[in-house]
């Protein structure tokens, strides 16, 4: 082989050396170079290799002729024959085939903007019912954005073939009767075709005419022009219909219309047939920005069915949620759902898990948190109540027509930690047989806080004064309307740490022994003229047993004279700092009868001078390097018997491997539960993956929940089956059927089942084919 090493041409923008080897070179250097046999030319990173190439310095252009290969960089294009401008990268290659391998950029707004990109990872797509699109579409007259779903410097990959490639500068393709895939070669199960097709990849943008998909050799779905993403990003355009199932709507299909507006707002619009129930149309927005210092953002959602063909009526459904912080310690949010009806949810959910929906929130908050120290809140709040199941009524909640709240806390004060609450709250019912009213709060704290290494002890004393301005119903009986209500408040905590070093299996770990004492005085008033506004008995946790009260809410305060003794022990690796294992056990031991309860419930007296609570116990952990445990129980000490518990184990082996086993029970009067819940998903082959969840209520002797699906993952695409039914009431059931083709790399066919199956399946894993950011959300 003769090599041959070619000057710069004089008076090329930037000189760079031609390599040139092949078999056989002739010609002139300066004017027309001939290589033969094996020919390869190298210039600035390009390689081409021919059997024949002729090469013109003046004009840096070279021809190619049989066995055409170039490489520029991973980039790969084969052809019978062509010509190239070298450093221009303009030129042509015929009977071509191509590779593309691309970086994605970090998104970057357009030139002279501040507006950061919509944060979409953030999002929940069960809240607008939208995701950012990626495929074909109409013209879209907006610039393409940069995707910030999609990880910067991700790697794309493409392939396919052409009649011709054109290539009209760096990083710029037009291909003439061509095909587009993004599977790996010698995999055509997917691919586009186009007449014409033009790969920008400054833009990041495909559009061709006369596309077709192709998957498994027929075609699926054509559109005169089209336009999709060559890396992922959002992008306006039509998106691929979605398509479902559902035992009360019948068939479903969905043509959304997504329009990227700017880098930090975009909008959806959505055309939804029912077979059962008629045409509904949706839209939503999503926005994004900065302002004086701070950042808002929100989105808006609408529904409207005009008739309803089952209910023959007018159905619609409206999300208002915006969220504000300024640089001056302002903060607020907007949160605003309502529905026309008590079924809506029920019926046209696209979400099966929102079928339970009952308090739709109607909220406004302001709040401030620049006084470093302090901070207050102002909050309206308002609920729209549904009543779905008429035999088991919702209880409306009472509206907050204000709430005020003040807190203020001042660590080492004096060798003291200082606190204060106040709360200032006018309650108002959409009942008029309710009482209504006005309540103040105030309670101020100061505590002594010991702390070391080894053990601490904190006395704290504290005063609560409450006072109400009440209304009744005309028809009540004469009641005070003005009750006010003084507590002092004395708590001990107190704990201490012990360790020692051990060694299982030939590895190192720290044991842990953390005993604690809380003990608690509050004196004994009446409070059964005091009305009940947005007061109940908090859950019985070890979170609670530490609390001062065992209410929720200002409308009661216990009295107390009580201690909770508990003890932790925690098993943590040596090396990594991981925590192994956690085991506690709690109780609250108490010397006074416990006077204080809520309407209709009955105070809790006994004989002796002290009684116990229920003991807690809870333990979690790494049982195996692939299996994990946890379980809680709440055992009655007075009646010896189990109150509440729940066990459950996950075995992880590795991704897209889980099984799930559950059982929760619970002999409380008002909410009993009997129930088992097994989940999890497996691969059957290399290919083949099956996912499912069962929950059974024994109490009712009916399953509450039913997943069952198959996943095929064929590499660069994944068919998933999933049909998910869920118990909405005593009586009534929704089933929901999912089918989703995800064409990897271009889009997905059918009815998105990843949200259902990663909120209801623990642990569940996507496959790797499924790489629609939108997926992930």
């Amino acid at each position: 082989m003769a090599p041959a090493i070619l000057p710069p041409v004089s008076g090329s923008k930037v000189p760079r050396p031609v390599f040139l080897s092949a078999q056989r070179i002739s010609g002139v250097v300066d004017r027309e170079v001939m290589a033969e046999d094996a020919a390869e030319l190298r210039k600035a990173g390009t390689v081409l290799t021919a059997d024949r190439l002729t090469y013109w310095p003046v004009d840096d252009e070279v021809e190619a002729v049989g066995k055409v290969r170039i490489e520029q960089g991973e980039d790969v294009i084969s052809g019978s024959q062509g010509r190239l401008k070298i450093e221009d990268q303009v030129g042509f290659f015929d009977q071509a085939s191509y590779f593309v391998k691309r970086q994605s950029a970090p998104a970057v707004a357009a030139q002279g903007s501040k507006k950061p990109d919509l944060p979409w990872a953030e999002q929940d797509e069960s809240t607008t019912g939208f995701a950012a699109p990626r495929v074909l579409g109409i013209k879209p007259g907006q610039t393409r954005l940069k995707s910030p779903t999609k990880p910067a410097n991700e790697l794309t990959e493409a392939r396919g073939e052409a009649e011709r490639i054109d290539l009209e500068g760096e990083n710029q393709y037009r291909l003439t009767s061509a095909t587009y895939t993004t599977c790996k070669p010698g995999n055509d199960d997917w691919y586009l075709s186009f007449s014409r097709l033009k790969l920008d990849y400054d833009n990041e943008v495909g559009s061709g005419d006369d596309a077709t998909v192709h998957f498994l050799g027929v075609p699926i779905l054509h559109s005169p022009w089209a336009s999709f993403s060559l890396n992922n990003e959002r992008k306006s355009g039509f998106l691929i219909p979605r398509y479902g199932s559902s035992s009360d709507n019948g068939l479903e299909l969905a043509v959304p219309y997504y329009w990227n507006i700017a880098p930090n707002m975009d909008a959806t619009f959505e055309s939804r047939i029912l077979s059962k129930r008629g045409f509904q149309l949706g839209s939503g927005f999503r926005y994004l920005d900065t302002v004086y210092g701070g950042t808002y953002r929100g989105e808006t959602f609408g529904e409207y069915l005009p008739h309803d063909r089952k209910t023959n009526t007018d159905r619609w459904g409206v999300v208002l949620n915006h969220s504000q912080t300024q640089a001056n310690g302002f903060s607020g949010t907007i949160n605003y759902s309502k529905v026309s009806d008590n079924d809506y949810y029920t019926d046209l959910s696209s979400q099966i898990t929102s079928t339970s929906k009952t308090q739709l929130l109607q909220q406004g908050v302001l709040s401030y948190g620049g006084g470093g120290w302090w901070n207050a809140t102002a909050n309206l709040q308002s609920f729209q109540t549904l009543q779905p199941d008429p035999k088991n009524p919702v209880a409306k909640p009472y509206r907050l027509l204000p709430q005020i709240t003040i807190n203020a806390r001042q660590p080492d004060l004096f060798s003291s930690d200082s606190a204060f609450f106040g709360q200032y709250t006018a309650f108002v019912h959409p009942d008029a047989d309710k009482v209504e009213g006005q309540r103040i709060v105030l309670q101020p704290e100061v505590s002594l806080p010991y702390v070391t290494p080894g053990w601490y002890v904190v006395p704290r004393i504290g005063v609560n004064f409450t006072q109400y301005s009440l209304s009744y119903p005309t028809s009540a009986n004469v009641l005070p309307t003005s009750i006010s209500r003084t507590l002092p408040i004395v708590s001990v905590d107190s704990g201490m740490t012990f360790e020692r070093s051990s060694n299982w299996f030939g590895r190192d770990y720290t044991q842990t022994l953390e005993p604690r004492l809380f003990y608690l005085s509050i004196p004994y008033q009446n409070q059964n003229n005091i009305p009940v506004f947005d007061t109940a008995l908090a859950d019985f946790n070890f979170a609670q047993i530490f609390a001062d009260n065992q209410f929720s809410g200002w409308d009661r305060i216990n009295n107390a004279n009580q201690l909770t003794a508990a003890v932790a022990s925690r098993l943590v690796d040596s090396s990594s700092g991981s925590e192994i294992m956690r085991a506690m056990v709690g109780e609250v031991f108490y010397f006074t009868d416990n006077r204080v309860v809520l309407p209709g419930a009955q105070a809790r007296t006994t004989d002796r001078k002290w009684d116990k609570s229920d003991l807690l116990a809870a333990f979690s952990g790494q049982l195996l390097p692939r299996l994990y445990a946890d379980a809680a129980v709440q055992f009655d000490i007075n009646d010896q018997r189990l109150q509440r518990y729940s066990l459950g184990t996950r075995y992880l082996p590795g991704p897209g491997k889980v099984l799930n086993a559950g059982y929760r029970y619970n002999v409380d009067a008002a909410t009993p539960i009997k129930e088992f819940d097994i989940s999890g998903q497996w691969p059957i082959n290399a290919r083949w993956q099956a996912v499912g969840r069962y929950n059974y209520s024994l109490i009712n002797s009916t399953p509450v929940e039913i997943i069952g699906g198959l996943e095929y993952n064929a590499g660069c695409w994944a068919l998933r089956t999933i049909v998910h039914r869920i118990q909405t009431t005593q009586a009534d059931s929704t089933t929901q059927f999912f089918v989703q083709l995800d064409l990897t790399g271009l889009s997905s066919v059918g009815t998105n089942p990843l949200t259902v199956l990663q909120r209801r399946i623990p642990g569940y894993t996507v496959g790797q084919a499924a790489t629609d950011p939108a997926l992930a959300e």
